[in-house]
């Protein structure tokens, strides 16, 4: 899925069941016109995280646009924490969904800004200049021990207890300003800027390195990257779910793609060349062209000839 406001920004979704589990759990949502980008992943049995995951999306959906106009930030808190009290509510109507809940990041547009509100180890990383950087916590103790540099990267990918989250929403009721709950961050997204958000699926497959070489490929088309990078993460071994949205800024290229070695030829080509100024002549080279010159050979001509005459004479 690929759609966009040219002048801001681009985006594109790519989700897949993975090569070992039996379902999807993962949801994503995306509303170029209002900015608002959400990738969810579900917790519990088959039906009950599908259903958690899907009615996420519902509930944050409806509590943001009744929310347009109030401040970003809180119109991302309450919108999660009125998914959290919407699968709380579910769960105790219907007693095969006990336990159901999930795990989401949240991305909301505001002006230049981009308002994130994060719960458990889905994840939002941002991409420019070169680098990509997470911009999001893992609520996890494999995740802290990672944030912390006590686990690198690769350690913490292949982790036994790398799935355990401390932080979801729907296991029980929160309220939007509760302390350890929703994990509120901003960032100025630039034109030449991107953002990802994904699900553990494709973090626990790619470590950040590979990812931002997938995206360097990006050339226009946003939803071709997302279905790369879900495409590799399966071909990591494709352990779970897993969900990208991949959002480009609109001067935003990748140093890898086509365009942008296009580019370069264009630029080997029209670049002027620098032409140095002549060396200054040692006294040797301007002797050597004092005595050489023209005015010098009539000088010669004119001394042979008074010699010649003294000698006729």
């Amino acid at each position: 899925m690929t759609t966009g406001i040219a002048v801001k920004w681009r985006s594109g979704a790519a989700s897949d069941g993975g090569l070992v589990r039996g379902e999807n759990q993962d949801r994503c949502y995306i509303d170029d016109e209002r900015g608002v980008f959400l990738v969810v992943d579900g917790l519990g049995g088959h039906a009950a995280g599908e259903k958690a995951a899907e009615s996420a999306v519902d509930a944050i959906r409806s509590e943001l646009e009744k929310r347009a106009g109030e401040d970003a930030a809180v119109r991302v808190r309450a919108a999660i924490s009125a998914a959290n009290n919407h699968i709380c509510d579910l769960a105790e109507e219907n007693p095969d969904w006990t336990g159901m809940a999930c795990v989401l990041t949240l991305a909301v547009m505001d002006g230049e800004r981009v308002v994130i509100g994060h719960v458990g180890d889905s994840r939002l990383y941002l991409i420019w200049n070169g680098a990509i950087r997470k911009l999001t916590a893992d609520h996890s103790p494999v995740g802290e021990l990672e944030d912390r540099g006590e686990l690198s990267e690769r350690d913490a990918m292949s982790h036994p207890r790398r799935h355990e989250v401390f932080r979801n929403v729907g296991s029980h009721r929160r309220t939007a300003d509760e302390e350890e709950f929703i994990e509120i961050k901003e960032f100025l997204m630039k034109p030449d800027a991107a953002f990802l958000l994904c699900s553990d699926g494709l973090s626990d497959q790619l470590a950040s390195r590979e990812i931002l070489d997938l995206i360097e490929r990006y050339d226009g088309d946003p939803g071709a990257v997302a279905r790369e990078l879900v495409e590799a993460a399966n071909r990591a071994g494709g352990m779970d779910n897993v969900t990208a949205i991949f959002v480009a800024g609109s001067e935003f290229i990748g140093a890898e793609s086509p365009a942008m070695a296009e580019a370069r030829v264009r630029h080997s080509i029209t670049r002027p060349r620098v032409v140095e100024p002549p060396k200054k002549a040692g006294f040797g080279a301007r002797l050597f062209r004092i005595l050489t010159c023209r005015t010098a050979f009539l000088f010669y001509g004119f001394v042979l000839g008074v010699a010649l005459a003294l000698v006729w004479r």
